[in-house]
Formats: C-alpha cells, structure tokens, sequence
C-alpha cells in the first residue's frame, strides 16, 4: 500500500517519464510495484497512469505487453504480482495484433496468460487471439478453450459476443484442469468415437431435468456403449469430483477461489452424467456415487456458499428415478444431512413421492429405507474371502473392517492373497464400511430429532425396524424407550426394566425423554445404563431439562435465556439447519428477514430465535459476499404454525409481524402453556447454537476480537455462570475423574476444573474450555486440533460432547506439563 503522498508522487513521475522514453523493460517493475501500491485498483488520480500508456505508440504497447506477459511467467504461481500483471493488461485493454518488428511469441505467452485465468474480462482480446491463432491453421490449447467456454458461460456479455467462437470448438470435449475431467480425456484417447459423442451430448445437460429428446439421444449412446460399461466409467470419473485442480488457476484475490469450485462448463457434463445414470438399471454403486456427489457439490465455499447446487440437485434427480433399495437409502440418509433449502426441498419430494407410490407415511419410508448393508447378525457380517475371513462390525457409530487369516488368527492388514485375487469383493467391501459409517451418523441424527416427532409404534413394528434392524439396532438398542408407558432399555440380548426384568411383548412403544420423570427415576436409568455399560449415541438419560425459570414467568411470552450473545454466524447457521431450524444469512443490505423458526408440525407451533447481524459499522465484521460474520442474539419466543411472520431489519432494529390482506395480529404465546418437552427441546437447540457458535468459545479471542469490542463479553462468558449442558458436563465429570490416571492432580471447584501440573496449578473453565493459570489466574491459550477426541477414561455414557473431549485432552496435557514441547504453549508457561 502506498506510504506517503510524496511517494506515490515521485513513482507516478518515474512511471510517465519511462512512458515517455518508452522503455518497456524498466517500466514493467514499476507497473507492478505501482498496482500492488493501489491494490490493483487504477481508478481516480491512479489513471492517468493507464491513460499515459493507451495513447503511448502502438509499438511500444505491443513491446509492453510482450514484457508484462513475460514477466508473469517468470513470476511463482498465485504470488500477488500475477494478481497485478492481469489487472493491468485488463486495464490496458490492448488487444491488437503484434505489429511488425514485434516479438511473435507475445501471442503465445498471452494465450497461457489467458489461461490460467478462471474467466477473461476482456473478450475482444479471447476472440482476436483466438482467430489469429485459428487462422494460422494451430489448434487452440485445451486450457485456452477452457477459459472461453468459462468466460462464455460466466459473463453477462459472454454469451452474445463468444458464442460464434464457442459454437467452432468442440475439442476437448471436458475442460482440462479438474481431476475427473482429465481422467475421461485420458480415457477418450482409447476409447472410441461413440464415448466422446457421449461426454460431447453430457456437456449440453444446461436444464433442470433432461427434456424428451435428450433422454432419447442419451438413452441411444448408452445403449450402443453398454449399460454396464457406462456405468463403471461415469461412477469412476464422478469419485473423482471435488479433488484438487490439477492445473490451478490464479485466484484474484477477491470473491471465492475459483480452485475451490466447479468448472461451469464442466459442471454441465456433471449434470449430464448423472442424468446418463439415472437411465441405468438400478446398481449399489449409482447410488453410492450420486449420494457422494451430492455432499461434495454442497461443500461451502467462502465467498460463494455451495460449490454447485445445480449439480447436486440434478443428482438428487437422479436418485429419484432410480428404483431399488440403495437409491431409497441414500435419498433418506440425505434428508438428514443436507442442510441446503433448494436441495433439501427436492430430496424431501422425492421421499414423499416414493412413500404415496408405496401407500406409506413420510416416516415409515425413512425406516424402511435403512439397508442391512450385507450385516447378517446384529451390526456385524463375516464374508469369506478364500482362505481369509473379512469381518464388518459396528462399534459405536463407526464400522470396521478386519481380518483372520486361514487359521483364524487376527490380522492387521489385508493380506495379500485378497488384494490379487479379490480386488472387487474388497472394493466393495471398503465401500460398505463407508457406506455404513455415513449412514450410523445420519440415523443417529434422525432419532435424536425424534423426541418432538410424537412417533409411535405398534409394538412388532418397532423391534423389526429398531432394535432387530443388524444397522439401526446397534443404535436403538443403545436407546431407552417406553412400552406399554414402562421404560425399558436393552441389555444382556433383552429388553429389560430398571430391575433388568425381561419384556418380550407390548402393544405401544415411544422414545423416552427425561422431561416431565422424577429426578430419582432418570438418576436410575442412568445408573442402569452405567452399569451395563452401555453409550447412548447421544444424550438421553442425561439429556438436559429446561425448566421454565422465575425471569420467563415474569416476561410470560418470551425467553430472555439466551440473549446478547454474539455468534459466528455461518457456524450458526449451519448447526441450525442440522436442527431443523430455517434460517436466512444476515447481509449487510436494505432488507429484511425472519428469525430463526423451528416449525412443529405435530405440536401446531413455531418457535423463533431472534438474531441480528452485528458490525454493520466495520467492513472488517463482514464477508466479501456481503455478509455478516457475527450476529447478536435476542429473545426466544412460540407463535401458533399458522401466525403471521415476524421480521426485522438485517443489520438491526425491531421485529414487527407481517400481515397481509388484513390479518389481525397474533400474540407470542405464554411459556407457561407450551408443552414442557417442547420448551425443553427448542431451549436445549438454542443453547446448542450459543455453546458451540459463541465466539466466547474460542481461546484465540482473548483480545476482544477486532478492536476489542467484544473483550468484556468474551470474558463474561468463557468464565462466567455455567449453562445448562455445562453443568450436565460437570454432574459426568464428578464421576468420571476418579477413574483418570491424573485423577490425584484434578478437583472440581464451582465452575472449573482444576488441575496440578509441575509448573502451575491450572482452572478449565467447563463451559468454555477456556484456561487460567497460577499465579494471578492469567489466561493460557491452547488451541484444540480439529479432531479432538477424549483421551481413554474407561466408560462414557453417551458420545458426541465434543467440549468433554477438549477439558479431558488440556486436562491430561497439564497434568503433565514439564512433558509439553509446544512452543507456543512453553512461552505462555
């Protein structure tokens, strides 16, 4: 950036002095060292700069852009000079031949040049190179094509003035540049010319859905090549999809990073793929490889949102055409993992749509669509191999695979003889284990959203879908569950009481939920469970209750619980979404939005969270895209499902309800009537958004953040009153620390958990994870890695508390802390 008006005086005379003198060589560094100073932007007093240069001589532009391409070259991949050398060709607009006299390879450089952009702003200069080269009987490079076809595709003008050039260049007929791309052109060169004629008729799938005649077309090359040939080559080019470009592309330093997302041109023949499939007889490894597609199509991308929602929703489309068992799993495994409105809507009609074909309830299809994955018992499947035995089991919410040998003795790795002679089977069966592995994740978020489902079962129903399913099973019988209003629970190969008597039969079962139960009865459950040794898949017997407290009797139609937080917002949004909840991103514009709303179908309410965007002041507090990064929390509140919506202002300000075609306002309901599970549940998700969103959970926030504003805040809540999951981390850690082998060096005192090391004696808070140390409590900043697991306690009773595994893993790293070689940890000690 500059540093002084004199400066940037003195380099702007240096600059049209070499104008004038018309030395090309010595000015491209002063270009460069000039746009870095202005950040690559030339307008205002910076112009007269570019405007020296344009009405400069014609050979010397052409001998100055012949050095400005050069020197981008010499420069290393993504360095910020590429970054200015591309702004100032596009400013200089030159897009004449090389005249006589010039260098002839100026043309070639600006060809690669143009290549590694992700599109080229100047288009007269794409079509002038273009022709020129076309005209000289040279192929264009792949690259080069690739940057037309993306520029014709992205550009509000592309279409009308690169069409023509378009329309001539049918090779390649991928992108290059993308590793499932570059895969199939590999392939073509072997193949014959019916495969390009169906890549070539992919790339034109621009639609939603194919219409009749591409369907005919497509059908008619899948046919001349095979159905199953079709099927092995597309699914092994779509496993591809999302991996790192293989030719990257410069990133311009604003917007999203065009390495991180789809070629458009490309993502077209994506579309047209999955549709090829959808033709196909109905195969494990269509569905499988679309269910994937999907998930990596949705994969956020800063400064942009979803990779390519066009591409996932065409695979949505697909799988809703394909008949069979595994298209109907990966359907409903989706429905509990996309978090995408317009991608969510469409899985949620095709799984409506097949429950009506089959004369089913929305839930019933969910259920029925949980394959068995090849496990013949109870989470687990033996498949002999040869000589080799293959074992799938289920432990927890992951699957494995493992191995005996002829002799029955347990190996670690494949054995050989498998890997030669049974490469498919292992295939398969490592897809399985994935397979597996996604799906015990997303059912295990479906019956943890079950609790305001108000579902019940008639009694055999519920032990052939639950607890007798070889997958779901391993689950439910991991749950408790009511029969008959008794609670039961599973244990020793039966369903048992909390005196562990046998029940072999029952007419109505529910899922269990500790609201409205004497604390001695949950007390006693969560005994039994300790005493079978049984790890709920997540928090049932010490689900958290949330009682209406004395402040919500007093404000009567609203919660004040969780207010004045401020959240990261993406990160909320996201956990949202998983939850149920529709959102709408807060953006720094004239616009308004609702609140957070979690509508309860079964209950006839809507519950809303009241947020706000924060910092709309400071352009540091929001996004490239216009959003904010933070939000400000305010009141929780139910309305009737059927009430008019609230709004308010994006960057603030009051909510007022929106009425139509005069409607009478309707009024919050009072806490008091609202089922005591249902206020516990919608409290319980919107303390999960603060505990896992508030910025008061990051150690690195000690300074307040931008500017400090957010200091006192982040003190009050990473050491302040412990919330209701907190406090249930606390009642765990009472009877897990005596277990621990540093449980000599720990104590539990009021909100923290105390620690003796050698060189300090150390308080975690058990909210926050946050760290004060001896003397004076001064603060120590250890960042958690992403994957943070619990070091081994023995017994847990329940997974996915995240935060325990950060307080246990700090725990024993301080214990020990003459042991720690982290130097960033050793200057804070």
């Amino acid at each position: 950036m500059i540093t002084s008006p004199s400066e940037y005086a003195r380099l702007v005379r240096d600059i049209l002095e070499l104008v004038a003198a018309e030395d090309a060589d010595r000015l491209v560094p002063q270009l460069v060292a000039h746009a870095g100073m202005v950040d690559n932007h030339w307008g205002w007093e910076h112009r007269k700069v570019i405007d020296a240069v344009c009405h400069a001589d014609d050979r010397f532009q052409g001998r100055l852009v012949h050095a400005l391409a050069a020197r981008y070259h010499e420069l290393e991949p993504g360095t910020p000079a590429r970054r200015s050398i591309v702004a100032l060709l596009a400013n200089l607009r030159v897009t004449q031949p090389p005249a006589e006299g010039q260098p002839l390879d100026t043309r070639s450089s600006l060809i690669r040049l143009s290549a590694e952009q992700d599109v080229h702003y100047d288009i007269g200069q794409l079509i002038r190179l273009a022709e020129l080269e076309l005209a000289d009987g040279r192929e264009l490079p792949g690259e080069f094509v690739a940057v037309i076809r993306r520029s014709y595709l992205t550009l509000w003008n592309g279409k009308g003035q690169l069409g023509p050039l378009v329309a001539q260049l049918s090779r390649p007929v991928l992108n290059p540049g993308e590793a499932w791309a570059d895969r199939a052109l590999a392939e073509l060169a072997e193949l014959g010319p019916n495969w390009r004629q169906l890549l070539a008729h992919a790339a034109t799938a621009s639609s939603a859905r194919p219409s009749a005649r591409w369907e005919r077309t497509g059908r008619a090359l899948v046919e001349a090549l095979g159905a199953e040939e079709v099927r092995e080559r597309a699914t092994a080019w779509l496993r591809l999809v999302g991996r790192a470009r293989t030719r990257p592309l410069l990133d311009r330093g604003y917007g999203a990073d065009p390495n991180a997302t789809f070629d458009p041109y490309n993502a077209d023949a994506l579309r047209g793929l999955t549709w090829l499939l959808s033709f196909l007889p109905a195969h494990a490894e269509t569905a499988r490889t679309l269910g994937a597609l999907v998930e990596t199509s949705l994969r956020k991308v800063q400064g942009l949102g979803p990779v390519n929602p066009k591409v996932a929703n065409a695979s949505v489309n697909a799988l809703a055409r394909i008949g069979g068992e595994a298209a109907l799993a990966e359907l409903a495994r989706l429905a509990t993992r996309v978090t995408y409105k317009g991608t969510l809507k469409l899985l949620n009609t095709a799984l409506d749509e097949r429950a009506e074909a089959m004369g089913l309830s929305r839930e019933e299809i969910e259920e029925l669509a949980v394959p068995a994955y090849g496990l013949t018992e109870f989470g687990r499947a033996e498949h002999r191999l040869g000589e080799v035995t293959a074992l799938v089991g289920v432990r927890g919410t992951k699957a494995l695979l493992s191995w005996r040998n002829a002799a029955g003795k347990a190996v670690r790795s494949v054995p050989a003889a498998v890997r030669r002679d049974h490469a498919d089977e292992l295939k398969e069966l490592k897809a399985a284990v994935k397979d597996i592995d996604k799906m015990l994740s997303a059912q295990s978020e479906r019956l943890d959203r079950q609790f305001l489902a108000r579902r019940t079962w008639p009694y055999a129903t519920w032990r052939e879908r639950y607890v007798d399913h070889p997958l779901v099973g391993t689950l439910a019988r991991r749950l408790l569950w009511t029969v008959d209003g008794a609670t039961v629970g599973y244990a020793d190969g039966e369903l048992r009481t909390l005196t562990d008597t046998p029940v072999t039969g029952g007419g109505e079962v529910e899922l269990w939920h500790p609201a409205g139960r004497e604390p001695t009865e949950i007390v006693a459950w969560r005994d039994w469970l300790e005493r079978h040794e049984i790890t709920q898949p997540f928090k049932q017997a010490h689900r958290e209750v949330y009682l209406l407290t004395d402040a919500e009797r007093t404000t009567a139609t609203y919660s004040n619980r969780f207010a004045a937080h401020v959240l990261r917002q993406h990160r909320f949004h996201s956990l949202a979404a998983v939850r149920g909840w529709r959102n709408k991103l807060r953006l720094s514009v004239d616009d308004e939005a609702p609140p957070a709303t979690r509508e309860l179908p079964q209950w006839g309410l809507r519950a809303e969270y009241w947020i706000e965007g924060d910092g709309g002041e400071h352009y540091q507090d929001i996004t490239d895209s216009g959003s904010f990064l933070r939000l400000c929390t305010d009141q929780v509140r139910f309305y009737p499902i059927d009430a008019p919506e609230n709004s308010a202002h994006c960057c603030g300000g009051e909510y007022r309800m929106w009425l139509r075609d005069g409607a009478d306002p309707v009024d919050p309901l009072p806490l008091s009537s609202v089922p005591p599970l249902v206020l516990s549940e919608v409290l319980r998700d919107v303390d999960l958004f603060v505990g896992v969103a508030s910025i008061g959970n990051d150690p690195t926030w000690q300074d307040g953040g931008p500017d400090g504003r957010f200091r006192e805040y982040w003190t009050s809540y990473g050491f302040g009153d412990l919330n209701q999951s907190a406090e249930t981390r606390r009642a765990l850690l009472e009877r897990l620390i005596p277990r621990l082998a540093i449980a000599d060096r720990c104590t539990l005192e009021g909100r923290f958990l105390h620690v003796k090391g050698d060189r300090h004696t150390y308080k975690i808070h058990l909210g926050s994870g946050n760290i004060l140390r001896t003397p004076n409590d001064q603060y120590l900043c250890i960042v958690p890695t992403p994957n943070t697991s619990a070091p081994s306690a023995g017994y847990l009773p329940y997974e996915g508390d995240r935060m325990l595994a950060v307080i246990l893993s700090k725990a024993m790293m301080l214990a020990r802390d003459t042991e720690i070689t982290d130097q960033s940890i050793l200057s804070q000690l």
